[in-house]
């Protein structure tokens, strides 16, 4: 720890005057709306991203995130409230930098940090005294003291000696209309009592409730609590879901009836597999440091070989149902309808449509797909295979031997969907309230 801390008063003044300039890196689906968020709230706002046409797109005013309107964008260009740069040295002109960058897997299911170490490196040179920075990418405990922090002092400042630093996870939920960026509370860690107070400032400024804790390392832990929770529950419930289709018993209404529990129980919904960029992932960082405590996680790594398998399930399933329709996978006309990892959004990551349309043309199936968010998929595999999304006719329902839905988009009309098929496999119950041609619906 330092011996002596840098005063954080003078940043919050600044912050409590809204003369602070914020710089946002990163800008994708956590550090767009964050960026909108203080540009709104009269700060002056920079983001800095390695890609132009984002860079290009924000100055323009207009969004390239389904969910994002344009307008508030446009409006906050306009007045000059809200810019993009992919010119790095202008850290030095911001009084906070806020680091929103992913944090994938490597091909060996270990963290991959390269853009967090890209992120330290390209604003390394450029720090000042005085300055606030926050990292919010999803990590294992220690990422910001062991591997952030060192990037930031190779020019001879010293976190909380000379400028401050902290961690503070993101908890954006795309396409949630209740829960926004000012909504959802925020738990913030810092290096020292005075980089906790500054981070503390700084997002109490937009934030409705900023949670402080003890340690940056709490913060980052607490983080991959949460969305290893989901995981464990999720695996749960796909796993009674296997349970039930054997049973001949419906899990949704199973898990309905469960959930009028007014207390100890809260419900989660099973699906084709874990999708977006923290549930599929963020539990693989944490059974890794497990590791190097010779600690293992066998709770959550149970969770994550079940939700893996899910993908593998549908096609079971879907070859199950096909085969009661006198039909083969090999030379089968599936049409998929969704390939987004969640409803009503355009976010293709770790999207499990995608390894489920894999395995299906792994066995010869012939695979068109319908998402009027998505217009082209592609592989999570190095070098893998591009798909591209084709308009929705009746013609394309009628030749299709079966209509697998992996995404249940409220765009879509499921009643009339099962009305023009033959055959519909359904993985997210999208199909609940249609109630004629239930003999047609397989859910899987």
């Amino acid at each position: 720890m330092v011996q002596r801390e840098v005063p954080a008063s003078s940043l919050i003044a600044k912050i409590r005057a809204k003369q602070a300039v914020v710089g946002v890196i990163g800008l994708g689906y956590v550090g767009l709306p964050l960026g909108m968020a203080f540009a709104e709230e009269g700060f002056p706002t920079l983001g800095l991203d390695v890609d132009r046409h984002k860079v290009a797109s924000i100055n323009r005013g207009q969004s390239y995130i389904r969910h994002i309107p344009s307008e508030p964008l446009q409006q906050l260009a306009l007045a000059k409230r809200f810019e993009a740069s992919n010119d790095f040295g202008r850290a030095r002109d911001c009084d906070a930098l806020i680091i929103c960058v992913p944090t994938p897997l490597s091909e060996s299911r270990e963290p991959d940090l390269t853009f967090i170490v890209k992120a330290g490196e390209a604003i390394a040179p450029h720090i000042r005294p005085g300055q606030l920075i926050v990292l919010e990418s999803t990590t294992y405990p220690g990422t910001t003291d062991e591997v952030l922090r060192p990037i930031l002092e190779r020019g001879g400042l010293k976190a909380g000696r000379d400028f401050l630093l902290a961690f503070s996870p993101e908890r954006e939920d795309p396409a949630n209309g209740k829960f926004t960026t000012r909504r959802i509370p925020k738990v913030v860690g810092g290096y020292t009592p005075s980089c906790l107070d500054a981070a503390t400032a700084l997002y109490g400024s937009v934030i409705e409730k900023v949670v402080p804790v003890s340690s940056t390392q709490v913060a980052e832990l607490a983080k991959l609590l949460e969305n290893i929770f989901r995981s464990v529950n999720i695996a749960l419930v796909n796993e009674m879901k296997m349970l039930c289709d054997r049973m001949g018993l419906d899990v949704w209404e199973v898990i309905d009836a469960a959930a009028t529990k007014p207390f100890g129980f809260m419900p989660f919904y099973p699906g084709p597999g874990l999708g977006g960029h923290c549930i599929p992932i963020d539990p693989f960082y944490l059974t890794w440091k497990a590791r190097h405590f010779e600690f293992s996680t066998r709770f959550i790594e149970l969770a994550g070989e079940i939700n893996t398998s899910m993908p593998y399930y549908v096609v079971q399933r879907t070859i199950e149902a096909l085969n009661s329709h006198e039909k083969s996978v090999k030379g089968a006309n599936i049409l998929v309808m969704g390939v987004a990892y969640k409803k009503d959004v355009d976010d293709m990551r770790e999207s499990p449509a995608v390894r489920v349309i894999e395995l299906l043309e792994e066995k010869g199936a012939k695979i068109t797909y319908h998402d009027p968010y998505v217009p082209e998929a592609e592989s999570h595999r190095a070098h893998g295979k591009k798909w591209k999304g084709v308009p929705l006719t009746d013609d394309l329902v009628a030749r299709s031997d079966a209509v697998l839905v992996l995404t249940d988009h409220t765009a879509i009309d499921y009643p009339e969907l099962v009305r023009k098929a033959k055959l519909v496999i359904d993985t997210r119950n999208a199909c609940r309230k249609v109630a004629q041609g239930r003999e047609k619906i397989v859910k899987a």
